[in-house]
């Protein structure tokens, strides 16, 4: 098997890691739902609008409140265009923004991948205002029934690419 053209593979055919740096786990409840679907010849789609409630430890241990607005693609995949507000435990003010997928796994649970940025005017955290983190989760079944959403939080760090690798791209 030959190597695709847009393979990012240096001249020994090693990839160029990416480094991921831990900020913070979440974890929160959606206590408010609605959902709507729209079927038609081609199939059915929907769109829900969620509130959801919940906290963050690590780097930025907070007080989470957010809403989400996912559309359910007629594949099953949820595609999240969710917003929200961590309100830190040292009393700073940070917004997110995530996208990325909800997308099914084994035993039927979501499986959370995607991309998130923040933006505050607190001093103590504007490190994250050009940042981009990855995201990797998922919906659990909880204690109390219902569901609990966990994610981890990583920060994408800048590192350059290995001489062979701009030979590659040119």
């Amino acid at each position: 098997m030959g190597v695709a053209t847009d393979d990012r593979r240096g001249p020994r055919g090693e990839l160029t890691a990416v480094r991921l740096e831990p900020l913070y786990r979440a974890t929160w409840t959606t206590p408010e739902s609605w959902s709507v679907q729209l079927s038609g010849d081609t199939g059915t789609e929907g769109r829900s609008f969620f509130i959801a409630e919940g906290r963050s430890h690590g780097r930025l241990s907070a007080r989470l409140r957010a809403a989400n607005f996912p559309r359910l693609r007629v594949d099953g995949t949820l595609t999240p265009d969710f917003s929200g507000v961590l309100e830190t435990d040292d009393g700073a003010t940070v917004l997110f923004s995530w996208q990325g997928y909800a997308r099914l796994g084994a035993g039927g649970m979501r499986e959370l991948v995607g991309s998130m940025t923040h933006a505050t005017d607190d001093e103590r955290y504007t490190w994250l205002n050009d940042r981009m983190c990855a995201i990797v989760g998922e919906v659990r079944p909880s204690d109390e029934g219902g569901f609990e959403v966990a994610v981890d939080v990583s920060e994408i760090v800048w590192e350059p690419l290995d001489e062979g690798d701009y030979a590659l791209a040119l």
